[in-house]
């Protein structure tokens, strides 16, 4: 860890926090001290955009004010109310933190490091985030535009990834201020984000390009290094079965990816196999009903971190009895009832279609 002059750190620490009291953003979750919405904003800013949150955060708030009225919450209902904003498994261990909190620790957040990084979903970067700003404990986050900050600052020409951060935290050990760590966090989280930003960094406006050194030797734009992208592209079928006005859905298994949340039935499309062939296959398989007619209804495309899926919605007439359906874990349900439930972006695209969709063709049997 290099040392730096008293001097050097005032200055570093004035430019920084001058800059952040003049242009911060006017955001919610900036306005309390309250550890359960610092908490919450914390948890739904992980891998989401500021923009994205925002309305999400409120709704939030809304329904859920405090930590008993999340731990009374069902988990549908959570679940439901996270519906697009990803990752599911944050709400899903949100709501576990909710409930520990409230029998354990009397509906109190822990303010020590050690039992707040305990509880599900709380890794080093929320556990520090929220004893830095709701308590004014001493500890550093590292979050993704703090990462870029500290590796341009130091010239560090690594891929921005965690595996660096314990580094990283040695690179701002001499920086760290005695008093205000939360408002110091924020003010770095806050300037990775508007101004040295990943592409086309402002240097012209940063606060801190005396401590730059990748500003210094021109690097800025290719520190850090670029990471390899391998995005996989998956294409999926899913098929409409209608009773009358109730449609049937399913949910996926409690463990795995889009755990707990509400589908129609179908899967992966296979290697070689037409996307008729794989709608028949999975309806076979997960209801036990073999298809005899389908009418492509629409194609949705949806984006997740590592992958890319086509969804291909086909309207179907099965074989037999709907009611005999084998999977457990199904359901009938009206177009109103499926407000209830939480379902995957793809799907919500799907269920969108369905109610635009005029009545009379919404009742057509395909042939």
């Amino acid at each position: 860890m290099k040392s730096i002059s008293k001097t050097r750190k005032a200055v570093f620490l004035r430019s920084l926090i001058d800059w952040y009291s003049h242009h911060q953003r006017k955001l919610p979750w900036r306005i309390t001290k309250d550890p359960y919405r610092i908490l919450v904003s914390e948890i739904m800013l992980q891998q989401t955009t500021v923009k994205t949150v925002i309305p999400y955060y409120q709704r939030w708030m809304t329904l859920f004010p405090d930590i008993k009225t999340l731990s009374l919450a069902s988990e549908q209902r959570v679940l439901k109310t996270w519906q697009g904003l990803g990752y599911y498994r944050r709400a899903k261990n949100l709501h576990k933190t909710a409930k520990m909190i409230q029998v354990k620790y009397r509906g109190k957040i822990p303010d020590d490091y050690k039992t707040l990084s305990l509880l599900p979903g709380i890794g080093p970067y929320t556990t520090a985030a929220v004893l830095s700003m709701a308590y004014n404990k001493p500890y550093p986050v590292i979050d993704a535009n703090v990462r870029r900050i500290l590796m341009r600052l130091n010239r560090f020409k690594h891929i921005s990834d965690s595996k660096q951060d314990k580094i990283l935290l040695s690179f701002i050990q001499p920086y760290l201020p005695e008093e205000g760590m939360g408002q110091f966090n924020q003010a770095l989280m806050e300037l990775g984000a508007m101004v040295c930003t990943p592409k086309n960094p402002v240097c012209l406006t940063c606060p801190i390009t005396d401590f730059c050194a990748a500003y210094k030797f021109g690097e800025q734009e290719v520190i850090p290094l670029p990471k390899k992208k391998s995005s996989q592209k998956i294409e999926a079928v899913v098929g409409i079965i209608r009773k009358a006005d109730k449609f049937l859905i399913q949910k996926r298994p409690s463990s795995g990816l889009l755990a707990d949340l509400w589908e129609f039935p179908g899967g992966k499309r296979q290697p070689e196999e037409t996307l008729i062939e794989a709608l028949k296959r999975e309806i076979k398989e997960e209801t036990g009903m073999d298809v005899i007619a389908a009418d492509h209804m629409i194609t949705v495309d949806h984006a997740y971190t590592d992958y890319k899926v086509k969804l291909h919605a086909f309207e179907c007439v099965v074989s037999h009895d709907p009611d005999k359906v084998k999977y457990h874990r199904s359901k009938w349900v009206t177009l109103k009832e499926m407000e209830q439930y939480p379902f995957p972006s793809g799907s919500v695209k799907i269920i969108k279609h369905l109610t635009e969709t005029p009545s009379d063709q919404a009742e057509k049997i395909p042939k």
